[in-house]
């Protein structure tokens, strides 16, 4: 058999066009398919063969047009330019063409080489829309290939002519846009701002044209989507249903999550007496038991224990709730907020992937094209709690608040994940009007139609994607940390302990917040990790020098209770969980993404700054209010 001949093919289109299910579809691979533009920035590349040829595929981001300084359409553009791809595949969605033609009449005229992929020709004809592919490739002198992609047609007609093509048998002559029309031979002629203007009309202008000729539309009553979003989108019954939605998701995640996570750790207890067993038997020195066992196994187990639970619920909800189409109409409800904010109103979108991991929240914020509003997003990100500090808030929303209830507790690390969205809009505020003064810019948001999720994709996506990959994360940052930990524990420094010391110079600062020296040295000891926080506290209580196998949220709590922790305690912990410093992984994120020493610094000092006056606020009401009552 020969040897197959290669090929590198790009795949273009708007976001919501079904553009990676294709990605799938031809290369296999689980590439994930999100709801809109800059779910990845980068481009992903997958291989997958036809004939006698082997096609590199790159997944190019999700954009509306060439000609933003948008981060994700100079990707793309550059990509098509510089790199000259063999083939552009370019996504259109049949059910909204006239807007995503334009970018396809933009990408025809940097390259001959284009194949249109006519996506989610069923969705359209549910709408009663039928496209006249035969005549859109004569009015624009490229192929097009009718497809519905997530069950599979087209595949192979898309494989067909994609053979036929790089055999030389199906020569692509686009017809592009007659410019002379546009922009006559003057002083500045081609350059000038006045054609930059009329060139970007003159494709939308062009899609019009092509769109009437080629679409039908028969006159029948609402959609699903349409119906859907009368309720979800509407100003009465929109916020309310959200707040419901987000409000059940974080309840079962609290409910679900107390059974398994008591579980993992009677596990790691279990292999943890084998393995000290082990040592023993090895006659390994007390010293090196106590380090790989009280200190970096109980570390991890605490951290595998208390995430992995959370996570493995938290995800696939969340996971759900984007392949239904719902986060960007979450986003949606929660655009005007941001305006009035002086922020974009994409922060939307990345304040949401901050719940999953703010470093991810904050590379994210590229899908904003203002470098002023960029910034807002980037340095309010971490306002939002991460799934590395979900444990903390659970355990102490269920322990001091609701007493063991799911429902309540449920309810009340909602009102905490209400309030930490009205403290990243008021400090978008500030910081709009201060250091980062301008007018917030408009933008689009694609709202796909709803459509059944894939359960089992789901599940592997969000636990491949999402959940192993923070908890990977996690563990790799606990191993280190929790030898650190336990070495400050046990090495003794003029009588006490280096955690006792460092406890110690924090203790004024503490008291005034309502909190104490250990708990604000437990913070700064999980840097590396929010989810080492409390363990590091039952450890320093304990008095042990090893981390405390706490099962549960009652004997955890019950440990902090009998260490003089209080409501007020609890209070001031968790608004300290909300809004202190980032973690090591977020603050290298932001360094990488700003370029700047003082960003990253600012996006340190800022939360720490509102933490510690929120803390201080409510410790003094508190004291005044059990001095008069």
């Amino acid at each position: 058999m020969p040897e197959k001949t290669r090929l590198r093919i790009a795949l273009a289109g708007n976001p919501n066009t079904g553009k990676s299910t294709v990605f799938n579809a031809l290369t296999g691979l689980k590439q994930h398919t999100g709801n809109w533009a800059g779910k990845t920035v980068g481009n992903a590349v997958g291989e997958f063969s036809f004939g006698a040829w082997q096609a590199k595929l790159y997944d190019l981001p999700g954009i509306y047009s060439l000609f933003s300084e948008c981060a994700e359409e100079r990707a793309a553009k550059d990509f098509i330019c510089y790199e000259q791809p063999d083939i552009v595949l370019v996504v259109l969605d049949a059910t909204s063409l006239e807007r995503n033609l334009p970018l396809g009449l933009q990408i025809m005229e940097l390259t001959e080489n284009v194949i249109f992929c006519l996506n989610l020709t069923d969705e359209a004809e549910k709408r009663g829309i039928s496209v006249d592919d035969v005549r859109l490739e004569k009015l624009t002198g490229v192929p097009v290939i009718k497809m519905a992609a997530r069950q599979g047609v087209g595949l192979r007609e898309l494989k067909e002519m994609l053979l036929a093509v790089a055999e030389g048998r199906k020569s692509i002559r686009p017809i592009g846009i007659d410019w002379d029309a546009f922009a006559p031979e003057t002083e500045s002629g081609y350059h000038s701002a006045e054609f930059q203007e009329k060139r970007s009309l003159a494709f939308l202008s062009r899609a019009k044209e092509i769109c009437d000729a080629v679409v039908q539309k028969k006159e029948e009553r609402d959609s699903r989507t349409e119906r859907m979003d009368k309720i979800l989108l509407s100003p009465k019954t929109g916020i309310p249903f959200m707040l419901l939605l987000l409000g059940g998701v974080f309840w079962i995640t609290v409910a679900g999550a107390n059974v398994p996570s008591e579980f993992l750790m009677r596990q790691f207890h279990q292999c943890g007496a084998v393995m000290r067993n082990g040592l023993l038997t090895l006659q390994a020195p007390l010293w090196l038991q106590g380090l790989l066992l009280d200190g970096v196994w109980l570390t991890v187990s605490w951290v595998v224990a208390v995430m992995l639970p959370p996570m493995a619920i938290f995800f696939p909800l969340f996971t759900l709730l984007e392949d239904f189409g719902l986060l960007p109409r979450i986003a949606f409800n929660l655009d005007g907020l941001f305006q009035k904010a002086g922020a974009h109103g994409k922060q939307a979108l990345t304040m949401c992937m901050g719940f999953g991991c703010n470093a991810a929240g904050v590379t994210a914020c590229r899908i904003i094209e203002s470098p002023r509003e960029r910034l807002i997003a980037i340095l309010t990100n971490c306002f939002v709690p991460c799934n590395g500090r979900f444990p903390t808030l659970i355990l102490l929303s269920g322990f001091f608040f609701a007493r063991g209830n799911p429902i309540a507790a449920g309810g009340f690390v909602f009102l905490l994940i209400v309030l930490a969205v009205g403290i990243t809009l008021a400090v978008s505020f500030l910081l709009s009007k201060t250091i980062l003064r301008g007018v917030p810019s408009a933008f689009v948001l694609e709202l796909p139609p709803y459509r059944r999720p894939k359960l089992w994709d789901v599940i592997v996506r969000s636990m491949l994607d999402r959940t192993i990959f923070v908890l990977a994360r996690a563990v790799t940052v606990a191993i280190p940390a929790g030898a650190v930990i336990w070495l400050c524990q046990n090495i003794m420094v003029n009588g006490h302990t280096l955690l006792y010391g460092m406890a110690a110079l924090l203790e004024p600062l503490g008291a005034l917040m309502g909190l104490s020296g250990v708990i604000l040295m437990a913070f700064l000891l999980g840097i590396p990790a929010n989810e080492i926080v409390i363990p590091i506290l039952l450890m320093v209580y304990s008095q042990s020098g090893t981390l405390v196998e706490a099962e549960g949220i009652a004997q955890a709590g019950a440990i902090l209770a009998a260490n003089g922790w209080t409501w007020v305690t609890a209070v001031c912990v968790i608004l300290f969980s909300l809004n202190h410093f980032p973690c090591a992984t977020t603050l290298l994120t932001i360094r990488k993404e700003t370029g700047s020493l003082l960003w990253t610094g600012l996006s340190f000092l800022l939360p720490t700054v509102v933490g510690v006056l929120l803390c201080i606020a409510v410790h003094l009401l508190a004291l005044l209010v059990g001095i008069f009552f």
